[in-house]
């Protein structure tokens, strides 16, 4: 069996991309041809990924699973495609959260929601990258639905931080860490609130540390940057890095005391596995797939007290006890997304094709 892989875009450093090339590698270990194809993709990823115009139709008993998490033309193409079919939903954040700052994101998001329905009958299998993304195909009409998990190499994160920067951001306050994309459903405000009443009540010395790509559009980023000033903060207190090169990422693991997260709405959360993996407490707020993800590990919070979220976090910086118990249940959660679990499900669902 032929197994092609359609992504919108290839871009090195994406979760996206990256666990679709290492199911291609899989793929090809299992005997099969495979090959992964994108709309766009970066000219140091061209010869690794191939351009989607070179895509040809193989046999009947040949498959295509379309990563899917925008609106683009693959849509359309899957739903014209005559072999076996598979989705692998990795969730539309909803429009809503862009209402106000982003509404070219409003309509995409939007869009992306109704075509997601729309190829509820054109598929054999629905995959999803968590529990939560699962249920988001069944209720939009998905009748054979699956988890599996992105695909991590544990390996990287094994690698050694940027010397540099693990120094810089060692110099003695307490690195509190998040990561993700700076979007509005990431509530990257509550975040800024929660190192200002650390600030306030429980010591001076506190960084917050934010990773992650700025947005396209500045209306979000300008009002967390007003909000920043407002409560006092210098930019060396409150960190935007924007995107970072792998090494710069662990850097910021490696030197973090506590990762945070506030966000609202989570597909399945790279960066919570990526903590545990670097041996780093987590402290989370249960929204979307965040429960699905963390398990029973972690430290998870229903409702956003700041004080009491902000004095846990303090807990989980300062209690040796309390952190090593932490740290020991994410370690037992994070083998959950070991390569050997997320291949042997992969290979399970390969063969009920």
């Amino acid at each position: 069996m032929r197994i092609d892989q359609w992504v919108p875009a290839l871009h090195r450093g994406d979760a996206i991309g990256d666990s679709a090339r290492l199911m291609r590698d899989a793929f090809r270990s299992w005997g099969h041809a495979a090959d992964v194809y994108a709309l766009e993709l970066d000219p140091d990823l061209e010869g690794d990924g191939r351009p989607f115009s070179e895509w040809r139709p193989g046999g009947s008993g040949d498959a295509v699973i379309l990563h899917y998490a925008l609106p683009s033309p693959l849509t359309a193409a899957l739903k014209e495609h005559r072999g076996r079919r598979v989705l692998l939903h990795h969730n539309i954040t909803p429009p809503e959260f862009f209402v106000g700052y982003d509404p070219e994101m409003v309509r995409i998001c939007a869009l992306g929601r109704a075509e997601l329905a729309g190829l509820s009958d054109h598929v054999d299998l629905g995959l999803a990258d968590s529990e939560f993304n699962r249920q988001d195909l069944e209720a939009a009409g998905f009748e054979r639905t699956g988890v599996l998990p992105i695909y991590l190499d544990h390996a990287r994160y094994r690698e050694e931080p940027n010397p540099v920067l693990r120094r810089v951001l060692s110099d003695g306050p307490t690195n509190l860490l998040f990561v993700g994309r700076v979007a509005p459903n990431k509530r990257h405000e509550d975040l800024i609130r929660l190192a200002a009443y650390w600030k306030r009540f429980i010591s001076p010395d506190v960084r917050l540390v934010l990773v992650g790509k700025l947005p396209r559009r500045r209306h979000y980023f300008d009002a967390l940057q007003s909000l920043m000033y407002e409560e006092g903060f210098t930019p060396w207190e409150v960190v935007f890095t924007g995107h970072v090169d792998h090494d710069d990422l662990l850097a910021a693991y490696a030197s973090a005391s506590v990762f945070v997260s506030m966000s609202d709405h989570e597909g399945f959360g790279v960066p919570l596995v990526e903590a545990m993996l670097m041996d780093v407490p987590v402290l989370a707020y249960r929204a979307g797939a965040v429960p699905y993800t963390l398990g029973d590990a972690g430290v998870q919070f229903a409702e956003k007290r700041l004080a009491e979220v902000a004095e846990l976090a303090h807990r989980l910086a300062t209690d040796g006890g309390l952190r090593r118990a932490v740290l020991e249940g994410q370690r037992r959660r994070a083998q959950a997304f070991a390569p050997a679990a997320v291949e042997s499900a992969l290979k399970g669902y390969v063969s009920s094709l």
